[in-house]
């Protein structure tokens, strides 16, 4: 245990205050820790990457479970890894060894165990579609088993596992394309970037390095030299319309910005609308509020809520309320923050 931690040295966005940490370096010590914790009735954080929070400048009250397991087992077709794997580095180990499927989903920052949580997607790709099973701990029976992804209720960016902490994920298994091909490509920037028709595969690795280019040229990619990167990645998520609301959400988007193209894509309940072009219309532009704010949007990417060096987490809760409630007041749609908050109310 480590007491007194400050827990913006474990987050991406470089926020949160004290707390105590138990460092966990193998699956059997992270079992047993949650488990004296739970038997004690102490609260538990559990955190590894640290991409997806947004911890109250107070700190955690309880223990932070650090989850520091890093194991990685490559097969065939396959690849099974701990936890708390850093998914890049999974991923080009991955691509490496001549396995194929991953590779839409480079540069992004977190854990391997985290990828089901939030079902993360990037370019076309989501976790729900080249997962085979994950392995839980069940904190309420004690029981640990591996889970099928029909089971975790996949949506998006959600499943059953961000909206309840019942369950521990210890390790996950995804499944690959032995022959090295990348994914069929399934959005328009990334096959313009590769010279391809959507739908079509490239070799992993160049479709890998494409990723990394795009992502990067966003801020996307977790650079310590660079502010622009001191954020959570896409702190809203796209939002999906209902059917019955989308013309109602079209005209206000007209009666603001005029007769424009807006960029939407299907969805299963709906419509999905673009976060960063609602919030670019609705007068937020990369870098607002200005130059002298300890927390801003990207200067590349408006999507990004970013820490300049020296924000609070109150600065940042605050920024993202102006930029939900502005986009609600002038066109109709409330945005949702994918990064969980912890201590504090967005």
């Amino acid at each position: 245990m480590r007491n007194s931690v400050r827990l913006a040295e474990l987050t991406t966005l470089r926020v949160g205050g004290p707390a105590t940490v138990a460092d966990c370096a193998s699956t059997d010590s992270l079992v047993a820790t949650v488990r004296a914790l739970d038997a004690a009735g102490i609260p538990v954080l559990l955190l590894a990457g640290g991409s997806n929070l947004l911890i109250s400048d107070a700190g955690f009250g309880g223990v932070v479970v650090r989850i520091a397991t890093e194991g990685v087992r490559l097969g065939a077709d396959r690849v099974v890894a701990e936890a708390g794997a850093n998914w890049d580095g999974l991923v080009a180990a991955t691509v490496a060894a001549g396995l194929g499927g991953l590779e839409c989903l480079s540069g992004i920052p977190g854990s391997a165990g985290a990828t089901p949580v939030q079902n993360v997607g990037a370019y076309g790709v989501e976790v729900a579609g080249v997962l085979r099973r994950v392995r839980l701990l069940d904190r309420a029976s004690g029981e640990i088993d591996w889970v099928a992804p029909e089971e975790l209720g996949f949506g998006y960016r959600t499943s059953v596992l961000k909206h309840s902490d019942r369950a521990v994920v210890l390790e996950v298994e995804f499944a690959l394309d032995a022959t090295g091909r990348s994914a069929p490509l399934g959005y328009r920037e990334l096959a313009h970037a590769l010279d391809a028709a959507e739908g079509q595969t490239r070799p992993a690795a160049e479709v890998r390095a494409a990723v990394l280019r795009l992502r990067a040229g966003k801020g996307m990619v977790l650079d310590p030299d660079d502010h622009d990167t001191w954020s959570a990645g896409s702190f809203f998520t796209n939002p999906v319309v209902p059917s019955s609301r989308v013309e109602q959400v079209r005209a206000a988007i007209a009666a603001h910005v005029g007769d424009v193209t807006i960029p939407t894509y299907p969805a299963v309940d709906g419509v999905k609308f673009s976060a960063g072009w609602l919030i670019e219309r609705a007068g937020f532009a990369k870098g607002f509020p200005g130059p002298d704010a300890p927390a801003r949007l990207s200067t590349k990417h408006t999507l990004a809520l970013t820490n300049r060096g020296s924000a609070t987490a109150a600065d940042l809760v605050q920024l993202a309320r102006s930029v939900r409630d502005g986009v609600a007041d002038r066109f109709g749609i409330r945005l949702e923050p994918e990064p969980v908050p912890v201590g504090i109310a967005l």
